[in-house]
């Protein structure tokens, strides 16, 4: 659950914006058959397995349309539901209710699709030291519910964005001339309490970053034997994260490796949603 001071400054925004972004004037279709206030009810239903994430989040849609909408709900972020559960019910005007059910479903849809995909992500790493982080390749104002929405199903955050830590990635290091010069380059400009990772793709690019005294070292996209030959140089002199095009399909390939993390933008950009309808929608 987001804490207060998140919610009014960085969630609450997001989702007027998605709101505007569905009402630029007003509901035709509502305000066609419902022209007067009338009290309603309408039940939130699961139609597939998965985990449920984001209800903080649906809730404050219709909140925010009118203060008065009441909505019950029948599990927690992190729960498994499955096809037919009543996840939930809300309580409040009709017209609120349908100008707010499009938008407040696809956070929701699109949380909980997340979360379940991260969650059989990370089911494949149990028994290992290894833990599962995303990245940032999140849709674009989003990335606030779908990094929650990782840690709902299991995994842990990478960096936010770009002010929260060095990362120095292929482009940065061509920039600065090589691996040794970015890391000395960014020693020199980087606060002391920040880490310094460095993304590297050949055994040479490994051994300049170990000799320029790298924190962290990103294997990207190399092979089982060229990742574990990188793990017997490095020999804990510094943590190492895998990345590179891992999915659930090809994870558990990685876990006898003992590496400290492996990152997956699949995560965010590649999940499904999980499917969830609001349905029986009348007067009371």
């Amino acid at each position: 659950m987001f804490d207060p001071v998140t919610l009014k400054l960085q969630v609450e925004p997001l989702i007027l914006s998605a709101l505007k972004e569905d009402i630029t004037s007003e509901d035709v279709s509502t305000n066609s058959v419902m022209p007067n206030s009338v009290q309603g009810t309408v039940d939130l239903i699961c139609k597939e397995d998965g985990v449920i994430c984001g209800l903080q989040v649906f809730e404050r849609v219709f909140t925010l349309l009118d203060e008065n909408v009441k909505v019950e709900f029948f599990a927690n972020d992190g729960d498994e539901v499955s096809k037919g559960d009543l996840v939930g019910k809300l309580y409040g005007d009709i017209r609120v209710l349908l100008c707010g059910e499009r938008t407040a479903l696809n956070y929701l849809q699109r949380m909980s699709g997340i979360a379940t995909y991260t969650r059989q992500v990370s089911a494949l790493l149990e028994g290992s030291n290894t833990t599962l982080l995303d990245t940032r390749k999140t849709t674009p104002n989003n990335r606030i519910f779908e990094k929650y929405s990782v840690r709902v199903g299991g995994g842990k955050n990478h960096r936010y964005n770009l002010s929260d830590g060095v990362l120095l990635k292929d482009n940065h290091i061509g920039a600065a001339g090589g691996v040794k010069e970015a890391v000395k380059m960014a020693k020199e400009y980087a606060p002391f309490v920040r880490k310094i990772e460095v993304e590297v793709e050949t055994f040479e690019m490994v051994k300049d970053a170990i000799e320029a005294g790298a924190d962290i070292i990103m294997l990207d996209n190399m092979s089982h034997s060229e990742i574990k030959t990188a793990m017997e140089y490095i020999n804990k002199r510094a943590e190492v994260e895998v990345s590179g095009n891992v999915t659930k399909e090809n994870i558990a390939a990685l876990t006898d490796l003992g590496v400290d993390y492996i990152s997956s933008g699949a995560l965010t950009h590649s999940a499904p949603i999980l499917d969830l309808s609001l349905k029986n929608l009348h007067a009371i």
